[in-house]
């Protein structure tokens, strides 16, 4: 990436950390000196952060599971959830969740993220994405 003078200017000033820390003033920051205390971000950065957040777990699902390519898009749009809430990582450790996917069988995959912890922590979530599972259709 080629930095313009002012860039590499603030950037050699401000710093550049792409995790939040806090400044000399004591505000929380990200980036090259943005202050997200004050200033936080604008709703196209949000939307951009999450476009890239959905990309990356897209690819994680895919590396991961290779049933996951051949579901219908509500199914898929579910699975996409739970990886972006909990991590694809978290998600790995759903033994009989994963192994009823690959059996397409889609009932028994939206009980068992019903009877599980992460269903107790996100409620309404749990319950909306297991419909979703189950029936491969979107009820809200």
């Amino acid at each position: 990436m080629t930095l313009t003078p002012l860039q590499a200017l603030l950037i050699r000033h401000e710093g550049l950390r792409l995790k939040p820390y806090k400044c000399t003033a004591g505000r929380t920051s990200i980036g090259v000196g943005r202050n997200l205390d004050d200033n936080g971000i604008t709703e196209a950065e949000a939307m951009s952060m999450l476009d890239r957040d959905i990309a990356v777990t897209v690819s994680a699902l895919r590396d991961e599971f290779l049933w996951f390519a051949d579901l219908d898009h509500t199914r898929k749009d579910a699975v996409i959830s739970l990886g972006f809430n909990m991590g694809v990582r978290k998600l790995t450790t759903f033994k009989k969740f994963i192994a009823a996917m690959v059996a397409q069988n889609y009932e028994t995959a939206a009980v068992e993220i019903l009877d599980s912890a992460y269903a107790t922590q996100v409620g309404k979530r749990a319950i909306e994405l297991a419909g979703m599972i189950r029936t491969g259709t979107v009820e809200v």
